[in-house]
């Protein structure tokens, strides 16, 4: 078995807390109203939310992935860390054993957030179809766009609460 390990840096612009908070604590409700092009649903399907629960992510008909299992490794709120390996998917099952990937979101001098991501492929055998450079290409496009939308979002409350109070 081989092991690809890649790395991301993904900058967005609200605090580390609420983009931690939107991204690993309320995915489950937050996913199918920011990506309802991709995603049809998010629920827990084991567990209570904590490390050992098992999600399961559901994509919307015509997607190469139609559904995904992920298994939450550690959730440290104070440190603002999370990781969750993907345990089940339609995809490269007969290549892939497990991906885990490790986040950690840091202040920006801006005030703004990175969201640091390590990805480690835990491959089967050759698994010759893996391709390192597609993986970090698709994949941390994927995820780049997810914090986008995450951010749009954030950004977006932030602004109609701001319109909102000062119309009282």
């Amino acid at each position: 078995m081989g092991v690809i390990t890649l790395e991301n840096e993904f900058v967005a612009g609200v605090s580390p807390a609420k983009l931690f908070k939107a991204y690993c604590l309320d995915a489950d409700t937050l996913l199918p109203k920011i990506l309802p092009e991709h995603i049809k649903s998010s629920e827990i399907v084991e567990g209570n939310g904590g490390p050992g629960t098992i999600r399961k992510i559901t994509f919307t008909e015509g997607k190469e992935l139609s559904y995904a299992k992920q298994r939450i490794e550690a959730i440290d709120e104070e440190n603002l860390t999370y990781s969750f390996s993907l345990i089940e998917a339609n995809v490269w099952k007969d290549a892939v054993e497990k991906v885990t990937y490790e986040h950690k979101f840091e202040p920006t001098p801006e005030g703004g957030s990175i969201c640091k991501r390590t990805s480690t492929y835990h491959i089967k055998g050759d698994a010759a179809e893996i391709n390192k450079d597609e993986i970090k290409d698709v994949y941390g496009k994927k995820t780049a766009g997810f914090v986008q939308s995450y951010r749009s979002l954030l950004l977006g409350q932030s602004q109609m609460r701001k319109y909102e109070s000062s119309h009282v």
